[in-house]
């Protein structure tokens, strides 16, 4: 029968479906669930699904709308019953499908929304408990005035002015610096409305302001409170924290799955997406956009639920001394609900790609050399020209970039992790489709960025996905019996705790290919160039049975068909293997090159930051040769520490200098300057290395041999 590859985003799973399927069984028997709740009669709508169209040369297809059977009338019938949907999604039959109708009739990429997953990524970048300064750009100032009169005819916004001046005197004292009324600016959208929010607030009204210059909100009566989010903004996951201003803390955290992923999984494939369509770059920015429009609503309606489940008192929390009250009866106050035109200030992170991205500016000179980002230094913008659903008069700041590759992320996990302050040289490695790397300490930092792939996130592995319920997160064997346990997300314990986890395994994460090739190596099935050892056990043996030669290839069985919801075995390959050497391989060299440029033979600390690193067992990390050596309890997982930075500079305003200027001074290294790189890489291919000792692990490898090709790449 004829076969057509099918590529599931933004999940990643990819391979063969017969020609005739349905786009639904095809997904299933990839272990990808669409929702449906009709049996399949087209008349639910949970399994929506989107075509994407174009050549995808990363995956070496075409997708076309043609490669799918024509909508036929049940489903013609089913959309055009919800015109408002396809128009507030801008979405046209043809282009949106539902999956239990279209049959597979050639090679398709296809989109499943949100909405329609049957299992929703888990997202692993929860905010960190760390203590932050509050000292917010946004600033709130009670504010009353004497109405205007024949004899004081003052203009509405001279007025404002001068009574926000005498109000910030009485916050801050007299002896601090306050401008001058003539010193303050009003954003034009603000001033629209102020004559009608001044009369019908009876002139007592609660003024924001920002960077103590520009007042960005005028609301009638007392508001203690403002708001703000930062954002987090990955490759593959956007994660949202959304804060008060004023006592810093956290209302509310969302995540979700990156939509750009559909155009392409890492930041060079959307490069090229970008320069190759027309509408590219528009599709890109449209998609963020739209994310984070749904992630701020997400926020704050998570954020009044918070808010309405708290118990109610007569001494809720006031902060009299952050407002002034001019005048002699104290306001009414009231517990409201957070509306989205609360929110005044987002600090936004990303890599460069993500950064300019977001910014709707062209990222294609980053995909070429010399790698020219369109600016370095920090931006402010109003929301409305992003398009952004918040206070249309507030600020949008995104942290500064550092290098071609090395973006605002990790400008906000230097201010989260504080390497620029340290005596000891500290590694900070963000590990993800693309790794940024930073080594130094207070005499200065050096970084540099290197493509690692998706395959550590579980793409372009043979039954690799992201984490999500269902897949195999931890993996050890049996040194004696080469037998697997392995743990699932969603699931307690491991599997042998539980008499087996019938239909309950899906697929393979990051977590879990990292640990399984580590035990391959560490229980001898594989060498150290990575190969499997074919005569180890024989196949009738009862420590053989699982090492076999499969139709890729050699490989290596962790669960059985029975034990999955998908019908097949799911092994290791050596395809898989080799994609994880290539991976580790580009992470360790980028690594070792930093090191060697501040010659150093191993770093004082390493920090794995980033929702992935946290999860990866940093001796199993070592033991494969994706981090350098250094001593285990000098290793550390600090969790979305990008995330935390631009919590960080939304809460204190004084943090973003400190960090323009850290950015500013931080050494960029190109790798594909080093004449040493390609020789590196190879010998940073085996497990853990060609010629490294790494001793920190060599107890669990103790008959390990020089590499006699060793001397083949080192000079």
């Amino acid at each position: 029968m004829t076969k057509h590859t099918i590529i599931l985003q933004p999940s990643g799973r990819r391979g063969q479906a017969d020609e005739g399927a349905s786009v639904r069984t095809a997904a299933r028997a990839l272990g990808v669930d669409i929702e449906s709740i009709c049996a399949e009669n087209a008349t639910c709508g949970k399994c929506l699904i989107l075509i994407e169209e174009g050549r995808f040369e990363k995956y070496d297809i075409t997708s076309k709308r043609e490669h799918l059977s024509p909508v036929g009338a049940e489903e013609r019938a089913y959309l055009e019953r919800r015109p408002k949907l396809l128009k507030d999604k801008g979405w046209e039959i043809g282009q949106v499908r539902l999956s239990c109708q279209c049959k597979i009739l050639g090679d398709v990429l296809i989109n499943v929304p949100e909405e329609s997953r049957g299992n929703k990524q888990i997202v692993r970048k929860s905010a960190s408990d760390r203590p932050i300064e509050v000292k917010p750009a946004i600033r709130n100032y009670f504010v009353t005035l004497s109405p205007p009169s024949l004899e004081r005819p003052i203009a509405d916004w001279e007025r404002l002015a001068k009574g926000l001046e005498t109000s910030m005197q009485l916050v801050h004292g007299v002896e601090a610096k306050i401008p001058r009324w003539r010193e303050f600016t009003i954003d034009y959208r603000c001033l629209q409305t102020l004559a009608k929010t001044l009369r019908e607030a009876a002139w007592s009204v609660t003024v924001s302001v920002w960077n103590n210059s520009e007042v960005v909100a005028v609301r009638a009566g007392f508001h203690e409170d403002s708001y703000g989010a930062a954002v987090d903004i990955g490759s593959t996951t956007v994660a949202l924290y959304l804060c008060n201003l004023r006592t810093g803390e956290l209302l509310a955290a969302e995540s979700e799955m990156n939509p750009q992923i559909v155009y392409g999984e890492d930041v060079m494939s959307r490069i090229q997406y970008s320069a190759e369509h027309s509408d590219g770059l528009e599709k890109l920015h449209k998609a963020i956009i739209s994310t984070l429009n749904k992630l701020l609503k997400q926020a704050v309606r998570s954020a009044n639920m918070s808010l309405r489940a708290e118990p109610q008192t007569a001494n809720t929390k006031r902060s009299l001394s952050e407002l002034a009250i001019a005048s002699d009866k104290e306001p009414a106050r009231h517990r409201n609900d957070i509306n989205i035109n609360d929110i005044l200030e987002m600090v936004l992170v990303g890599n460069s790609t993500m950064h300019h991205v977001l910014l709707n500016l062209s990222p294609k000179d980053l995909g070429h050399a010399p790698f020219v980002p369109t600016i370095h230094k920090s931006v402010d913008v109003k929301a409305r020209e992003l398009g952004l659903s918040v206070n249309p008069s507030g600020n949008i700041h995104i942290l500064p970039t550092i290098a071609s590759f090395v973006g605002a992320d990790t400008s906000a996990m230097i201010l989260a992790e504080e390497p620029h302050k340290q005596d000891e040289n500290w590694l900070l490695i963000d590990v993800g489709t693309n790794a940024e790397l930073v080594l130094g300490n207070r005499r200065g930092l050096i970084c540099t960025s290197t493509p690692t792939g998706p395959a550590l996130e579980g793409a372009h592995v043979e039954y690799g996905m992201r984490a999500a319920p269902g897949a195999i997160e931890r993996v050890q064997i049996d040194d004696a019996t080469l037998e697997p346990k392995y743990k699932v997300i969603g699931v307690e314990g491991w599997n042998t705790e539980r008499g087996g986890l019938a239909g309950r395994v899906k697929g393979i994460c990051g977590s879990a290919i990292i640990d399984a090739v580590a035990e391959l190596f560490r229980v001898g099935i594989i060498d150290s160039r990575g190969k499997f050892k074919k005569t180890l056990e024989p196949a009738s043996s009862p420590k053989g049975k699982r090492i076999r030669e499969g139709e890729s290839g050699w490989e290596y069985v962790i669960a059985w068909a029975e034990e999955t919801s998908i019908g097949h075995d799911i092994p290791i390959t050596q395809k898989d293997v080799r994609q994880i050497q290539l991976a580790k391989a580009a992470l360790f060299t980028a690594a070792r090159t930093l090191l060697k440029h501040k010659k150093l033979e191993s770093p004082d600390k390493i920090i794995l930051a980033g929702g992935f690193g946290s999860y990866i067992d940093k001796e199993k990390a070592m033991l494969i040769g994706l981090i350098p050596d250094c001593a285990l309890e000098n290793v550390y997982a600090v969790g979305n520490s990008a995330g935390d930075g631009a919590r960080i500079a939304l809460l204190n305003i004084e943090k973003r200098n400190e960090i323009d200027a850290v950015a500013r001074s931080v050494e960029r290294f190109e790798l594909p300057t080093d004449p040493d790189f390609q020789n590196q890489f190879m010998l940073a291919t085996s497990f853990p290395h060609m010629s490294e000792p790494f001793e920190h692990i060599a107890h669990l490898i103790p008959n390990r041999a020089p590499d006699p090709m060793a001397k083949n790449f080192m000079k």
